[in-house]
This record gives C-alpha cells, structure tokens and sequence, in this order.
C-alpha cells in the first residue's frame, strides 16, 4: 500500500493507556504494509517503550485536553505527514477528529465526535431529530439526591455523563434505591481521575428511563454519512440491572429480519442525527417489545476490548481492524461477507481485590468451538467491579456454524474456569 510519493502509508493510532487495542491494530497494519505510528497518553519514557519492530515510533500525546493534543499531533505532522488519524475510544476520537480537521483529512467534525462521547448531547441530538431513545433528565451532581427522585420516573437508569463500557450506570425502581444509587454515583466523580475532568458534564448525571427488552450492539463503517453494518451482536444475557455489565456478544444475529432491518435504520438515523458520517461506529440499542428499537449510544470508534477478535471478512479473514485502517486511508473494504457465527464472552470480575492467579485455562480452551482465552488481568492488579470499575479479568473467544453452539460453548468454557482473588485491607 503506497503514498503517491511511492513511500508507505502512514497512520497514527491514538491508543489510550488502558486500551487492549495496540496489538491488533500493529498486526493489521503490518498484514495491510501501513506504517503506523502509536500516539499515547503514556509518559515519553514509557511510549518509547513500545516495539519498533511493531509500530513506526510512538507520539506521546495529553489526552486530557483534546485541543492541545490536536495541536501536539499537527505540530508532529509538519515534519512526516499522517495518511489518517485513527482513533480506538472515546477519548481519543474527538482528537482524531480535530487533529483531521487541521491537517485536511477525512474524519468526522470535532462537534460530532464531542456529541458521540457526551451522552447529554447524544440524547439532545437524536431528541431533535426524533430518533427514538429513552426519556432523559440531567442533573448536577451536588443536587440532593431525595429532591431529584422526586422529579423522576421509575424504573430509571442513572448515567455519569462521560464514562464509557458501562461504568457508573446503575438501575433504581424507587426513591430509596435512587438516593442509595446516586450517593454511589456522586462517590465514583469524587475520584481524583474523575475530578480532573474539567468538562463541566463531567461532573453531572443524566437520569432517563429504563427501557425493557433484549439489548444488541452494532458495528459498521460510516462513508460519507452511509452506514455499512458489518455486524449485529445479540447480548443473550440480560441486561436489566441493578448494574449493566456486559459478558456475551454473539453474532449473526437471532432477532428476525424485521428487527435486524430496524435495528439498522435506527443506528444510520442515529449516527446522522449526531452528525457523525466518517469511520467506524459501535452503537448500543434496545429492543422493547411492540416498539422501535430505542438507541442508547453511537461511539465514533469500533468495538472495544479484544472482543472485535470474533470478526473476520471476506475468504482471507480480515479483521476490523484491517477495515478500518484500510477506510481511514480510502481504501476500498469489500467483501464483508462473514461465514459461519461468532462470540466473546468478557470475563466479569466476582469480587474485589488483588488478581492473584487464573485456574482451568487449559480445560476451558479444549472446549469445542472455543478458539481462545485471554487471561488480560496480571498477578497484582487491584480489581474493582462494576459500576465503580471499567475493566475485565479477560476474554472467552468461539466460533461455530450457529450462533447457539457459540453462545453454549462461551458459558462452558466460563465454567472452567477459577479466580483466586484476595481482599485488599479495606474490601
């Protein structure tokens, strides 16, 4: 894959901290002969850090305040310019969207990339356009909780404003269990991670109505405002609360073609209403029954975790992040065509304490289906469940000809397994 200047094209990745993303996107990079150049919120001692042989030099890059890390991304360009900027979560996509911006590449517009990552404005944009989501209120975080519950319907789902992969949501179906819920809530921005957010929502909590039924997530492509659904993902476990976390993703599909159909057209409505029309996207609806599906979130980045390891394209395999890379620097995709059903489970984490070791990994990777398990947790990292936490003890991968011998696989295999967790002092 070559520049017009006969040199090989040029990315860079922005890449948090935190993220699982670094090594999927060096390997699709390398598959596609891209140079890519990882951007991170690390300190420059420890981006440099990073294998060479892997990525083309690293950039470290303040994710905190978008603006000065687009101009640090601009001021790196004037010497070796960037092909594409790609971004891997919601931090770093609205820098990726003004560092675009300045340097004349394609991308979504900065307002849109702000819109997508604040839930406030998610909500305010698809109200405006009549894009079917949850009722929605939004409220300071220092308003006493009892008068606020006083101003809601139950049940209701209480939301920080900024926090991603379900961090801090929790469900409440009376006053009492709202006061207890937003105490929780007010707690984790309380944080000295949290507290540094100098965005205003950052310190608010939106407050909407619970919404009944089966939740999928989709992911696609954005091309010039067009939607290209690469895949619907059921999440058979339900999601109901009190607290949301995410354990199995399993696609094709098996919600009936009407609904697919739907699911769809509300996500492009969805993405066109925040104004997002560049790159890829990772959406989150839900079903209820007799209703359009109800759009919770449209991110303008591609699924998180390892979990886009279960997609696979085309009769050589590509993976997304070999999607992406190749719309980002306008490269045709096709085909997209995807044989046969896939799934991940992320491994939820039971209690807290400090990761001492995994046991069962073996048994669980002889199951049938199952094609890997990543363990991602270390020996001696503190883990803290949901909703304070936003992170999981590993990845369950399968793959099958149906989409319920995958789903069954993900849970055998989960059986297999055995964490020893010690308690901190204080758990």
């Amino acid at each position: 894959m070559l520049s017009n200047y006969g040199m090989a094209k040029r990315v860079l990745l922005l890449v948090s901290t935190t993220s699982y993303r670094a090594d999927d996107f060096a390997v699709a990079a390398e598959r596609l002969g891209v140079e890519a150049v990882l951007g991170t919120d690390r300190c420059h001692q420890l981006a440099e850090l990073w294998d060479r042989s892997k990525f083309g030099g690293s950039l470290q890059v303040e994710f905190r305040d978008s603006a000065e890390a687009a101009a640090r991304i601009v001021f790196e360009a004037q010497t070796r310019r960037y092909d594409a900027i790609v971004p891997t979560d919601e931090p770093t996509a609205e820098i990726a969207a003004l560092a675009a911006s300045l340097l004349g590449l394609p991308g979504n517009s900065p307002a849109a990339a702000r819109t997508a990552r604040n839930k406030r404005l998610t909500r305010e944009a698809l109200a405006r356009e009549g894009v079917p989501s949850p009722p929605h209120q939004v409220f300071s975080e220092d308003q006493a909780p009892e008068a606020v519950a006083a101003r809601v319907r139950f049940p209701c789902v209480l939301k920080p404003l900024l926090c991603a992969a379900s961090r801090g949501v929790m469900r409440a179906d009376d006053r009492a269990g709202f006061v207890i819920a937003w105490r929780r809530l007010h707690a984790l921005l309380q944080t000295p991670a949290l507290r540094a957010v100098e965005d205003p929502d950052g310190h608010r909590i939106l407050v909407e109505d619970f919404v009944p039924g089966a939740e999928v997530a989709v992911e696609g492509i954005l091309s010039k405002g067009r939607l290209e659904v690469l895949a619907i993902f059921d999440k058979p476990d339900p999601l109901d609360g009190p607290f949301f976390e995410e354990t199995i993703y399993v696609t094709p599909s098996r919600q009936d073609a009407a609904t697919q159909a739907a699911i769809a057209r509300v996500t492009g409505d969805a993405a066109r209403a925040i104004g997002l029309v560049e790159g890829p996207i990772h959406a989150e609806l839900r079903l209820p029954a007799g209703a359009p599906p109800q759009a919770i979130e449209v991110a303008a980045r591609s699924i998180g975790g390892l979990c886009a390891r279960t997609l696979r394209f085309g009769l050589d395999g590509r993976s997304l992040e070999e999607l992406v890379l190749q719309h980002a620097l306008g490269e045709p995709i096709g085909p997209l065509e995807r044989i046969g059903a896939a799934g991940v489970m992320m491994i939820p984490i039971p209690e807290g304490g400090v990761f001492q070791e995994a046991s069962g990994v073996a048994e669980a990777r002889r199951v049938a289906l199952i094609e890997d398990v990543v363990i991602s947790a270390h020996p001696g990292q503190v883990l803290v469940p949901l909703p304070e936490g936003h992170s999981y003890l590993g990845f369950i991968f399968a793959r099958g000809d149906r989409p319920d011998a995958v789903e069954a696989a993900l849970r055998d295999a989960h059986r297999q397994l055995r964490f020893r967790i010690a308690r901190t002092l204080t758990g």
